[in-house]
């Protein structure tokens, strides 16, 4: 009798200190035992006191108590399930555990509490509480991550980030490069990658994530990397005539590469031909990454020859005649050029060779005065030129596009020698300066910088620097807007036919 009465005595006594002081019994949580001592979304009631601590499982969510796990191997036989039932087949090879902002702690404890399981588990299913297990790929930089996504498997990631890659080089490269093979040095024109990186740092870990959350196939991790998390696409239909250097130039300046880039599953080369009525995507990637594609270019650059004047007395004022013909002369250049995302950012010149030596022009004048006649065989407008947008790229385009590959801003020259016909503005081709040569041709150089400080009339030797690339009027880029006309009626000619004698033969890459 006196054992059951200290019995009786105890279990009250241990029932007041439960409602009165709850972390004793084992369970620390923010939600208090209810006025009859439950505890939990599921009223859970104590049920004995023991001699000996127990070992329970408090499930928590976003800090608050769920309730007392009575059975945690039946738990995780429901986890089990729940996967195989749920996720299985969509995210293979994977596991699920509680959601993010759930966790389940184990405790020892005086008390026993009534077995609510079936009721946790059903809670969990109503509100879909699970995630998956999964690949964290995080992105960093010298400031931390600023993105992290997750992907069914590192493996997924891998195939996807190739294919990315796939945009800016070629299979035989990627793979010299990563086995660490020696490149050979170009014995021919064209280029070359020599190294490709990414600079930022990217590290995988496995981790939880909500089904939602996961990147489950290989081109919807492909459009992140593309990307990122913005999902607006800008999208051009083709007109008539229109090229792919013209798709471009009409949307954002963009190079012919790049709208090859953007649409490999329409686009395999720059001067494909395209399809009217075709939807292009405009859009350029914004990927959180930066892939780095070092390369080496080779290339055939003129050297112009210089022309010299003598004075011949037995010809009259204001004639001339060729004494020797100007030839220009050439070099192999080395050029180390860096791309990123498959833009060209720099380039600077390695080496050069000479090739062929230019031969000096020598004209005969029949006065001191300095001629102003051209010679009717031009240079390019700009150094290190390359083409973004030809005669007819788009409809209504009658000029040629250069701009220089290793500076976006550099000088303008006189095609040849002339006398300033024009210096103006306008609202489409921004500041623009006419040269008429004086021997039936003109050249018109459009979207300068700023204006040129020649005058009307002022004289030019081919070669002078007459003003600076810019982007003023309606340009999307930086570029000069080169034509040659006839005089008089101003018909628009190719400077690019080939041999035509306005400019040297010599091939110019697209921009």
């Amino acid at each position: 009798m006196k054992k059951l009465l200290a019995a009786l005595i105890c279990f009250i006594a241990a029932v007041l200190i439960v409602f009165f002081f709850p972390g004793f019994g084992g369970v620390s949580s923010s939600r208090q035992l209810n006025e009859t001592g439950e505890i939990g979304l599921f009223d859970q009631q104590p049920l004995r006191i023991v001699q000996s601590p127990v070992t329970i499982h408090p499930i928590y969510r976003q800090g608050e108590l769920i309730g007392i796990v009575h059975d945690e191997n039946k738990l995780t036989w429901h986890l089990k399930q729940v996967y195989k039932e749920r996720y299985e087949k969509d995210y293979p090879d994977s596991a699920v555990s509680l959601a993010q902002d759930m966790y389940m702690t184990s405790e020892q404890s005086y008390i026993t509490y009534t077995d609510c399981d079936q009721a946790i588990m059903d809670y969990l299913d109503r509100n879909s509480l699970y995630t998956l297990e999964a690949t964290a790929v995080s992105f960093s930089d010298e400031t931390g991550v600023y993105s992290r996504i997750y992907v069914a498997s590192e493996e997924l990631y891998q195939q996807a980030f190739n294919e990315y890659v796939m945009n800016f080089t070629d299979a035989a490269s990627l793979s010299a490069i990563r086995n660490g093979d020696t490149i050979p040095p170009l014995t021919t024109y064209g280029s070359q990658d020599t190294g490709i990186a990414v600079t930022q740092r990217v590290a995988t870990a496995k981790d939880y994530a909500s089904p939602d959350e996961i990147f489950v196939t290989k081109e919807a991790i492909l459009e992140y990397l593309k990307y990122g998390s913005n999902t607006e696409r800008e999208y051009y239909t083709v007109q008539k005539y229109d090229s792919v250097a013209g798709v471009g130039a009409k949307n954002h300046g963009l190079s012919a590469t790049q709208i090859m880039n953007l649409n490999r599953d329409k686009i395999s080369s720059v001067d494909q031909a395209l399809e009217e009525g075709d939807q292009l995507c405009v859009t350029y990637f914004e990927s959180p990454i930066d892939v780095v594609v070092t390369k080496e270019s080779l290339r055939l650059v003129p050297v112009y020859y210089d022309t010299t004047y003598v004075e011949d007395e037995t010809l009259l004022i204001g004639e001339s005649e060729v004494r020797q013909e100007g030839v220009n002369g050439s070099r192999n250049v080395l050029y180390n050029e860096k791309w990123i995302n498959g833009v060209l950012v720099v380039g600077t010149e390695q080496s050069s060779v000479e090739v062929t030596a230019p031969t000096t022009e020598v004209i005969a004048v029949g006065t001191m005065q300095q001629p102003n006649v051209g010679t009717g065989n031009m240079r390019y407008p700009v150094d290190n030129p390359a083409i973004t947008c030809r005669i007819g790229c788009y409809w209504g385009h009658n000029g040629t596009d250069f701009i220089n590959q290793y500076d976006r801003w550099g000088d303008v020259y006189a095609a040849d020698t002339g006398v300033v016909q024009t210096n103006s503005y306008t609202f489409i081709n921004g500041y623009y300066i006419i040269i008429n040569h004086n021997n039936g041709l003109m050249t018109y150089y459009g979207h300068l910088r700023e204006p040129s400080e020649l005058k009307t009339g002022d004289t030019v030797r081919k070669g002078d620097v007459i003003g600076h690339i810019g982007m003023t009027g309606l340009a999307t880029g930086p570029h000069v807007h080169f034509m040659v006309l006839n005089d008089g009626d101003e018909d628009f000619l190719n400077p690019m036919d080939a041999c035509s004698g306005y400019l040297s033969c010599e091939a110019v890459p697209a921009g």
